[in-house]
């Protein structure tokens, strides 16, 4: 699935080129996980403006042209568990797994989702529904100063949960995704079947500064592609050859020398060192 880092890279690969590109056309394809919201007629003659990013949503200004009647809006885009955006001059003719095309004066715009499970949706500004409704229940931004030791210690008191699940839950952080929390995780030293509650400050700290530096070095790496992901240009990440755990269930630590544990955790598949990380 796209996470933080896939999403980023997508925006920064994006968003140069297509800033103050006019409408021509939209096409949708395949009903997505929620549908536009408007005709897409809508989105014709407005202008592109700079993409933004919260969590794993990408937030497109759709601004209309001087004196027409439509109100400013944009589209809110999600690329699902397999979705990706390309942005070239001119693109092949859309199969059947490609549900949104924007074409503009400066090129075509596509989403391309197997599984369907993002979305494209209309919506006057984010503090208007039904942005402001997705984006309601976020946790605050991995890489910001807003997420530190002290607001990751209180958000997680009470919680009973796995700490694993409680980072992939998004209410406490965004976009800290399957891979990148079993390596962080791993990079703390913490057991990712350790109750969220238990958690101290020292190690809220250490978890904290793990999170940032996978994310940072994910996007240093264009991301990770372990099936479909491909960046506006088309391109593949490489954080995965990078990992320490994530998909090494078997092989030695790198660290210590111990196989490499696997376990499922709320469905999704975790990664870890059972002597270097511990509960």
């Amino acid at each position: 699935m796209p996470e933080l880092p896939e999403v980023e890279i997508t925006r920064l690969s994006l968003t140069d080129r297509i800033q103050g590109a006019r409408v021509r056309s939209a096409r949708l394809g395949k009903p997505l996980r929620w549908p536009l919201g408007v005709a897409p007629e809508v989105l014709v003659g407005r202008t592109v403006g700079p993409l933004t990013r919260r969590g794993k949503y990408l937030w497109m200004p759709l601004a209309p042209a001087p004196g027409a009647a439509p109100e400013p809006g944009g589209v809110l885009l999600h690329l699902g568990m397999s979705g990706s955006l390309r942005f070239e001059a001119s693109l092949p003719p859309p199969g059947p797994h490609d549900h949104f095309e924007l074409d503009t004066d400066r090129g075509l715009l596509r989403l391309t989702d197997p599984r369907r499970f993002g979305a494209v949706v209309w919506s006057e500004g984010l503090d208007r529904a039904p942005a402001a409704t997705l984006l309601a229940r976020l946790g605050v931004e991995p890489l910001e100063r807003a997420f530190s030791a002290s607001v990751l210690h209180e958000a997680l008191r009470g919680r009973r949960v796995a700490i694993k699940q409680a980072l992939l839950a998004g209410d406490v952080v965004v976009g800290v995704g399957n891979i990148y929390c079993s390596e962080a995780l791993f990079e703390a030293g913490i057991d990712p079947q350790t109750p969220a509650q238990q958690l101290g400050p020292e190690r809220c700290a250490r978890l904290v500064t793990a999170v940032q530096d996978v994310l940072r070095r994910a996007l240093a790496a264009g991301g990770s592609t372990l099936r479909d992901f491909r960046d506006a240009h088309g391109m593949g990440g490489a954080f995965q050859s990078q990992a320490c755990v994530y998909d090494r269930a078997g092989l030695p630590c790198l660290r210590c020398g111990t196989p490499i544990r696997r376990i499922v955790q709320g469905q999704r598949a975790t990664y870890f060192c059972p002597v270097c990380q511990r509960s």
